[in-house]
């Protein structure tokens, strides 16, 4: 019976080998952040080393990630993170959302939450020092002054659908 059940697994896992996630590589950085803001070479690298594999349309992936049931686990993150967060469609965004979405790099850097633990265990070059967390917060809070300058303060709130 145990061997029924390991060959059937077996089986079960090869299969599952054909049936993988697209590759996040695009390469289109024809919105990217930098298409509307300066980005200093120090944001370019801690985004290289830190948030491109997640958010942005240019994902290096680990040898690991040919894998299943990883590769879609990894799907899954990077689905998410681009949702949340992508810098290479950030200048597609309406002025409000980019206001916000500065905001909450700002928090999520300065609490510790990105990059996130489970990608830093694996990848851990990808750690923030405290001085680049430093660079990228001020960074983003550089941005916002300049949006905030730049446009009317009711441009810069999200309207709720009522």
């Amino acid at each position: 019976m145990i061997k029924k059940i390991l060959l059937f697994l077996l089986v079960a896992f090869i299969v599952m080998q054909a049936f993988r996630p697209a590759k996040n590589n695009s390469g289109d950085k024809s919105k990217d952040v930098s298409m509307s803001y300066p980005v200093p070479d120090s944001v370019t690298k801690i985004f290289d080393k830190a948030c491109n594999d997640c958010h942005s349309n240019n994902t290096r992936y680990p040898l690991y990630a040919e894998i299943q049931p990883l590769a879609w686990w990894l799907n899954d993150h990077v689905t998410d993170g681009k949702k949340h967060f992508n810098l290479n469609e950030f200048s597609g965004y309406r002025i409000a959302k980019q206001y916000k979405k500065l905001e909450e790099c700002m928090e999520e850097v300065k609490e510790g939450e990105m990059p996130l633990e489970s990608y830093t265990v694996i990848h851990k070059e990808a750690r923030l020092s405290d001085a680049e967390k430093q660079t990228l917060y001020a960074w983003c809070e550089a941005v916002r002054d300049s949006i905030k300058h730049k446009y009317p303060a009711d441009s810069l709130v999200i309207k709720r659908k009522k």
